[in-house]
């Protein structure tokens, strides 16, 4: 195997045996098949749809195969072998939707090859050697590092916008304009382009593609859950029988909730689902009693300590330990050899294990993290903002986030958040905040000093508290008082700081490494076009950030 599609990947070059997230050589394989078969369903798609035909299963399977192959999302191989008999069949009812596009157009079909040709082998050794013709250390024997670096990068950007397309579209939004750009893009990965200004334009193509799908995302979640409020949340526990849910979507916490509403039972978030208790129409629910644990890394601590079963609704699951596999079940496109998974939006089994397991025995302290700050908050407190800017109490703002991890370095920003002056406020956002969002970084006037917007896939709220900024104070973002401080791991990431790029955001610093599919002339042409920065220590840059 090889894979280094996260930051995180062994010894920052790439997995080979098995992979830092738990990932085994088989699951691997099947994926990279995956992912050379969507390409193909693309292909078919794509030009079907430049003659005015196109299929929603085909679009909704597209994304759906992407975002299963993103980090921490499912490591079963029988769900992968699932997944590719499904494209086989996507792949040909696109086929026929565009040879009957052709006929009425009087149009003869392209005879296409590569993706769209390619056919399983018979025998299940045979499809794992298989995936080898279709390897990264094959296109980089073939292409270079920098152009399959390149063409990685902007694959990895599409996975991650799939990820946020699939949560949108559990809440029934959808948009064919965004799965016309994603055929567009895949199709254009498939002819394995090699001209290094054609893959860097897509690259910034694959930020405004992302962009549109936040905002579809956005609109999902404000128009069905309300807008996200601040509001303080319990981070200690209360006595009685609980349940842990972790993941992004909204729904199945919704569809829990109701569930357990008057069972006795509490629910309780968990990593990247905190932002929930922001949402007026989840926050409504007495028994969501807080928020258990920290970051994704620390599950298998955090789930092992916990006294019920936990959902996992979308990435980032770890492999689970003996001590709790039999409690821990998952969902949507989530899966792990063995863990049992619900199909459906039927949470009695779920239920069942919590009424059997023991619970917490007394309540904990009570503490708690303020969150809710989406960006129709931050509209409503700018014009505090600007009086605090304008008045002198509020000098600087720090933006201190991103997707957090294990890997050595990242206590670098808590350091940041520590050091930041008192008269500057931290926004944050996704699971980095979680070194540092139960420090007491107290107010300036009205304003809490730490600005909790959410998580990665609230991103769209981080930026619009940007642009919301620039526009109240009549300038540019990069004139803003403004310093970006993104700590990288997986595709969402790439899919966040490609928007970045797109909008034409520059400084932004990124740590504690680049990931190895970001080669030295990749991260050169960037940091040429946008400044980018790697970070260096927490001292020195937010000295050099202050005195800009």
């Amino acid at each position: 195997m090889f894979c280094y599609q996260c930051e995180q990947t062994a010894k920052g070059e790439g997995c080979m045996k098995f992979g830092v997230c738990g990932k085994d050589p088989e699951t691997a394989a099947l994926q990279d098949l995956l992912n050379y078969l969507v390409k193909g369903v693309s292909m078919y798609a794509h030009r079907a749809r430049e003659l005015g035909k196109a299929d929603r299963e085909v679009d909704v399977f597209t994304v759906q195969a992407l975002f299963t192959t993103v980090t921490n999302v499912n490591f079963n191989p029988d769900d992968i072998r699932d997944e590719i008999e499904r494209g086989l069949q996507m792949r040909q009812k696109a086929k026929n939707l565009y040879e009957q596009a052709c006929r009425e157009a009087g149009q003869k079909p392209e005879g296409l090859d590569g993706p769209a040709a390619w056919l399983p082998p018979d025998s299940d050794s045979e499809l794992l050697e298989a995936a080898e013709n279709f390897s990264i250390e094959r296109r980089q024997k073939e292409l270079g590092e920098t152009v399959t670096g390149l063409q990685e990068l902007i694959f990895y950007g599409l996975k991650g916008s799939a990820a946020y397309v699939d949560h949108a579209h559990a809440l029934g939004y959808e948009n064919d304009d965004i799965y016309g750009d994603f055929h567009d893009f895949l199709n254009f990965l498939a002819e394995n382009p090699t001209e290094v200004e054609d893959l860097v334009g897509r690259v910034l193509s694959a930020g405004e593609l992302n962009f549109r799908v936040m905002e579809l995302l956005d609109s999902a979640h404000t128009e069905t859950y309300g807008h996200p409020e601040p509001t303080p949340v319990r981070i200690h526990p209360e006595e009685g029988k609980a349940i842990l849910v972790s993941g992004h979507d909204l729904k199945d916490l919704k569809d829990l909730l109701e569930q357990t509403e008057g069972s006795g039972i509490k629910v309780y978030t968990h990593g990247e689902m905190l932002p929930a208790h922001g949402y007026p129409e989840l926050n409504k629910f007495d028994h969501l009693a807080g928020n258990y644990g920290g970051a994704w890394q620390n599950q298998q601590k955090e789930f092992d300590e916990f006294p019920g079963p936990i959902l996992m609704t979308t990435n980032c699951l770890q492999k689970p330990r003996d001590s709790y596999k039999n409690r821990i079940f998952t969902k949507n496109r989530v899966g792990w050899f063995g863990v049992e998974h619900i199909e459906d939006g039927d949470f009695s089994q779920l239920i069942e294990a919590a009424k059997e397991a023991p619970g917490f025995e007394e309540d904990g302290g009570d503490e708690t993290i303020l969150v809710g700050f989406g960006h129709n908050a931050i509209e409503q407190a700018a014009g505090d903002i600007v009086e605090a800017v304008e008045g002198g109490a509020l000098r600087h703002f720090f933006f201190i986030g991103g997707c957090d991890g294990a890997k050595p370095g990242r206590n670098y920003y808590t350091k940041l958040a520590e050091q930041v002056p008192e008269d500057c406020a931290i926004l944050t956002a996704a699971c980095g905040k979680y070194r540092f969002n139960k420090k007491d970084f107290g107010t300036i006037g009205e304003l809490p000093r730490l600005i909790d917007t959410g998580q990665c896939n609230d991103s769209y709220s981080s930026i619009q508290a940007a642009l919301t900024l620039a526009d109240a104070f009549d300038c540019g973002v990069n004139d803003l008082p403004l310093n970006l401080v993104v700590s990288w791991f997986e595709q969402k990431a790439v899919a966040i700081l490609l928007t970045l790029l797109h909008l034409g955001i520059e400084d932004i610093r990124l740590g504690p490494t680049p990931p190895a599919f970001v080669t030295e002339d990749v991260f050169g042409v960037l940091q040429d076009e946008f400044d980018l920065k790697l970070i260096n220590s927490a001292e020195s840059d937010l000295q050099e950030m202050l005195n800009a």
